[in-house]
């Protein structure tokens, strides 16, 4: 089956469960499609079992998931998601945004590893501890693309909804990086002072590159909208500002992700106001709009279509259900004790870190990350808990969002 063939197949079954979520079960779409991918591939696997595991193979490696997440879909779901975002209401609450998106990252990624490689070795299960600082730099950011398709209708309030998107949008650019980092010191059993000091340089060079060069193509970017007053050469301009910039980000090693942010939230705010015409905002808006809720559910079916492949072990669901409740904990502690520390300069709602805790989910980012492990053992085991932490975050979390905070809100 070639690549053509493959996408087709991926667009029908999209269409299929968009349609049949939409006609009769009514869940947001990106949780509906992916319910629908699952429950058709554990289906699949239950009748077929290899015979379907081995038809499914191909088709899934011709649409390669991390390859078409990580430089592909990712850079314009990032920018069509920054592009609706208020960039006032990111500034008002940037301290707090900025913390959670790098302290916050990097005090989870610790936690999780540790409380992982102890809680494993406890049930007999062995991760190198390498490898648990892995699945905690690969499960600890929240997933911007989950995240902004499901709050939007969660009825999440307005300040507590801007905190958790500003968050979302900066805090996976740095876990890539982190992932990046800690990835090539386990390939290397280990790492020298050197290493970790050129590992804390690449970490900026990456993150701040990435932010400058965000910078600089959306100014470019404005130039250019500000000079005409077409629409469809305006949509043009934006579909090459993150084509473009996305690559001209991998060429240069620097953060994609973060610059897509950086520039999506330049053109939707200011080039927004002052470099297009009521006509250009509402075409570029439609467009944007479209192409992001189609992505996204093409995104969220292939999540659930990785059941067909996911490597099948009794003991792997024995780590998931560890992993869940800690990779929570972990949520719970790395957002609870900064925000504690900023609330003794600003007041922030009480039922904030519960509501951070509960609607930190995860997405495709996490699943794509887990899959660029070298094969072995231990990615078998990640791919295992990273997909059951995303299932449970995305059906669970994602789902009772809203309950909880409307709870959240009526209790001290």
């Amino acid at each position: 089956m070639g690549p053509f063939e493959a996408l087709a197949v991926l667009l029908t079954l999209t269409a299929a469960f968009a349609y049949l979520n939409e006609r009769w079960v009514r869940l947001p779409t990106p949780v509906g499609v992916m319910l629908g991918a699952m429950l058709t591939s554990l289906g699949l696997v239950l009748l077929g079992g290899p015979t379907v595991r081995a038809w499914a193979a191909p088709l899934l490696a011709r649409l390669e998931f991390s390859d078409l997440l990580l430089q592909g879909l990712l850079s314009f779901l990032l920018f069509a998601g920054a592009l609706h975002v208020n960039l006032e209401d990111l500034l008002r609450r940037k301290w707090a945004i900025l913390t959670l998106a790098t302290l916050s990252v990097l005090t989870s990624t610790f936690l999780v590893g540790t409380l992982i490689h102890a809680a494993l070795g406890w049930v007999g299960l062995e991760l190198p501890y390498g490898y648990a600082l892995l699945f905690g730099a690969l499960i600890s950011p929240t997933d911007p693309i989950a995240v902004l398709g499901i709050l939007r209708k969660a009825g999440v309030p307005k300040p507590l909804e801007a905190l958790i998107t500003g968050e979302s949008l900066f805090n996976d650019g740095v876990g890539i990086v982190v992932f990046r980092v800690l990835l090539g010191l386990a390939l290397a059993n280990g790492a020298s002072e050197t290493s970790l000091a050129e590992a804390g340089l690449l970490f900026l060079e990456e993150a701040g590159g990435g932010a400058l060069l965000g910078l600089g193509i959306g100014l470019a970017a404005y130039a250019a909208l500000r000079s005409v007053d077409r629409s469809t050469v305006e949509v043009l301009i934006t579909l090459a500002l993150v084509t473009g910039g996305y690559a001209l980000a991998q060429y240069l090693h620097t953060s994609g992700p973060i610059a897509m942010v950086v520039a999506g939230l330049l053109i939707g705010n200011h080039g927004r106001l002052f470099a297009m015409s009521a006509r250009t905002r509402e075409h570029l808006d439609t467009f944007w709009e479209v192409t992001d809720e189609i992505l996204n559910a093409l995104l969220f079916v292939l999540i659930g279509l990785e059941v067909l492949i996911l490597p099948y072990d009794p003991a792997y669901l024995a780590a998931t259900l560890i992993a869940i409740p800690l990779v929570l904990l972990a949520r719970l502690l790395s957002v609870g004790i900064p925000l504690g520390l900023l609330r003794l300069v600003r007041p922030l709602a009480p039922y904030t870190v519960r509501l951070m805790t509960w609607g930190g989910l995860r997405g495709g980012i996490s699943v794509a990350l887990a899959l660029l492990v070298p094969p072995g053992p231990e990615r078998d085991l990640i791919l295992g808990m990273t997909y059951g932490v995303v299932v449970f975050s995305i059906l669970v979390q994602g789902l009772t969002i809203g309950r909880v905070a409307r709870y959240a809100a009526r209790t001290p």
